[in-house]
């Protein structure tokens, strides 16, 4: 319908569920903290994930990392992130999967049908984000959901806070 040229206004789409991708630093925080608010506002559903490098599982020459090991490490750890969003009032699930981090979290946007992805950034410069890549940057680029990057106060010059 049209009304003297204008087209009546369109209700934004509905967010049900919102997706966290933390590496469970100290530097998500800030992403933990906007998707659980987010969350707790909309009265969304919140699926937390946290993705194992594939770099990170051979290890080096004579060392070879359990990824046993490393899922049930990152599995304690995602507990608290869930407890945080339950004492929120958010219902929250998490998912670990294994893979190439930022392909693997557009992945699981779209396996969990998510509407919004919340991602941490590092802030890193031009220089920074061309040598250690970025993560968000790909998520923005390839997930089919809108992604809400959280960056930090302080602009960080090639891995170094400014």
């Amino acid at each position: 319908m049209v009304v003297d040229g204008l087209l009546p206004p369109v209700p934004p789409a509905a967010i049900r569920t919102v997706m966290l991708a933390t590496d469970l630093s100290a530097a998500s925080q800030l992403a933990t903290d906007r998707a659980i608010e987010l969350a707790s506002r909309m009265a969304t559903r919140l699926v937390v994930i946290n993705v194992i490098d594939e770099r990170a599982i051979g290890g080096g020459p004579g060392h070879r990392t359990r990824i046993d090991q490393l899922r049930r490490r990152r599995e304690e750890e995602m507990l608290g992130v869930v407890q945080r969003a339950l004492r929120a009032g958010v219902s929250c699930d998490f998912l670990v999967w294994d893979g190439d981090v930022p392909s693997t979290i557009a992945a699981a946007a779209e396996a969990e049908r998510t509407d919004l992805v919340v991602v941490g950034s590092r802030g890193l410069d031009l220089a920074g984000s061309f040598l250690l890549g970025s993560v968000s940057d790909h998520v923005v680029h390839h997930a089919r959901c809108p992604v809400l990057v959280v960056r930090p106060a302080q602009k960080v010059e090639s891995g170094v806070a400014a």
